[in-house]
């Protein structure tokens, strides 16, 4: 029988300070995220170095807050799991000099984490998902169709090659005058829109494969915006909200197309129980989830979306990556070093381009 692990994750690659106590049996003992959306909130997006900083000032009191919770004790853990990239390397230092300090310090041994496999494989913490599946990791700097063969061999079917779709509700936000992060202010302003209104393109869907591109699309909302601001002196409430339910249409359009080229080659490797899964920060949108949602139903694939606390950047993803890697034989003498790029399929080059939330991967 499997000896229970108990594993701490550690998360700070972009602007979410998190930690987390998880169990090998899938139990969250305890999950606190603090977020810094206060601080950046003047400069319109994410500020590396005051992201960074901030960690610093709370991220002993979030491990001491979880453990607590927890009930646990270092010397009670198995392992400690931290983010070791990629994202904005003076955050992903902060987290990994504390882990280190802390492993060194109580001598429990230390994992580093790919924060994109911690996205990866967080549908089989929450539902015991069964390798191979197919996932869809979007994020506010990432996103790509992988095949999770193990823990840690991914096949990259295609990403984006420009702005990440996170990105891009970012900088769609911003053009419509909506707060930070710009994921739930778009959605929420498409909630009240008419999504029909604008004929937005739907890039790359004339190109074969599953690459994803969605920086011209921000630039057609900023071109209709400025459209409609020269013809009536500004914008109304109900044109913001048609042009943010009209982006976002678009954007789940161009996704639930790629997902049905990405499940058509997934299924060449005629899993026993296919099945399709979203992680990542995007996953956190409604109307995204329903349209992969139908895409799945239509390839007979299971469809499987986290809670959506487990979306967003957590610790207890962290924690799960880590148990998963020391059941995979993960060398803990080997050294955990920080890096802002760490692609999950070594095999192919890496996606160009680095997002305004961390190297693309």
């Amino acid at each position: 029988m499997t000896r229970t692990l108990t594993v701490l994750g550690i998360e700070t690659s972009c602007d979410d300070t998190a930690a987390a106590v998880v169990r090998s049996d899938r139990t969250i003992l305890a999950s606190n995220v603090a977020d810094q959306t206060a601080l950046h909130a003047a400069f319109g997006g994410v500020v590396p170095e005051i992201a960074a900083r901030a960690h610093t000032e709370k991220l002993d009191h979030a491990v001491e807050a979880a453990l607590a919770a927890s009930g646990h004790a270092l010397k009670d853990l198995d392992a400690i799991a931290v983010t070791a990239g990629p994202g904005l390397i003076g955050g992903v230092l902060s987290g990994v000099m504390l882990a280190k300090g802390l492993s060194a310090a109580s001598g429990v041994p230390l994992v580093g984490v790919n924060h994109l496999a911690g996205h990866a494989l967080t549908p089989r913490l929450t539902d015991d998902l069964a390798f191979p599946y197919l996932v869809l990791l979007a994020s506010g700097g990432h996103c790509q169709f992988l095949i999770a063969h193990g823990a840690d061999r991914f096949e990259r079917l295609g990403g984006t090659i420009d702005d990440a779709p996170g990105e891009a509700f970012d900088k769609t936000a911003r053009l419509l005058g909506l707060p930070q992060p710009g994921g739930p202010s778009v959605e929420a302003e498409a909630a009240k829109g008419d999504p029909a209104r604008f004929d937005f393109p739907r890039p790359l869907l004339n190109r074969p494969g599953c690459d994803m591109s969605f920086s011209g699309l921000k630039t057609a909302v900023l071109r209709e915006r400025d459209k409609i601001v020269s013809d009536k002196g500004g914008l109304t409430r109900q044109d913001r909200s048609d042009l943010a339910a009209g982006f976002q249409a678009a954007v789940a359009d161009v996704l639930a197309e790629k997902a049905r080229r990405a499940i058509s080659a997934y299924l060449d490797h005629a899993p026993e129980a296919p099945a399709i899964a979203v992680a990542g920060g995007v996953a956190a949108n409604r109307t995204i989830r329903a349209a992969l949602d139908r895409v799945a139903a239509d390839g007979g694939l299971r469809f499987v979306a986290p809670p959506l606390q487990l979306c967003t950047d957590n610790a207890a993803m962290i924690a799960w990556a880590g148990i998963e890697a020391l059941r995979d034989g993960y060398d803990t003498s080997e050294p955990v070093v920080a890096r802002p790029r760490w692609p999950l399929d070594r095999s192919q080059a890496p996606m160009l381009g680095s997002g305004k939330k961390g190297a693309k991967a």
